[in-house]
């Protein structure tokens, strides 16, 4: 019994090219993939920072100065728990300084208030890694 001329398989230069196309597209997947889970991770550490940042407004806008502000006086809330993408949060005459675990990148997001907290100023390791914005 004879096969059919029109049934056949793949030839080794078909594959081989195939295997290299994909190759080429994992080279470049990849570390895009690392590059945006690790900017999804270190959301959280910005997130995080919010409520520090509406209570230290409303603390200068009270009438308090940089000078005294840090956690757990003033209306400002005590430093919260580490957790699997925030190492921690401080706040320090009036700037917060949040940092990231290894996981969200070990940057560092520091918001740092003019003197009646309208105007905030982004600065840290986090923009020179691209991981957070100005």
């Amino acid at each position: 019994m004879q096969i059919p001329s029109r049934i056949r398989g793949f030839s080794l230069i078909e594959l081989m090219i195939v295997v290299t196309i994909i190759g080429i597209l994992s080279m470049v997947a990849i570390p895009s993939y690392q590059n945006y889970t690790k900017r999804a991770r270190f959301t959280e550490v910005i997130i995080a920072a919010e409520p520090f940042k509406i209570a230290v407004s409303l603390a200068l806008q009270s009438g308090a100065t940089l000078d005294t502000l840090t956690n757990g006086i003033q209306g400002i809330p005590s430093s919260p728990k580490a957790t699997k993408n925030l190492a921690n949060l401080t706040i320090q005459h009036g700037a917060i300084i949040a940092t990231g675990t290894q996981a969200a990148g070990g940057a560092t997001y520091i918001l740092k208030p003019n003197t009646d907290g309208s105007d905030w100023t982004v600065s840290g390791t986090c923009l020179k890694e691209g991981l957070c914005e100005a």
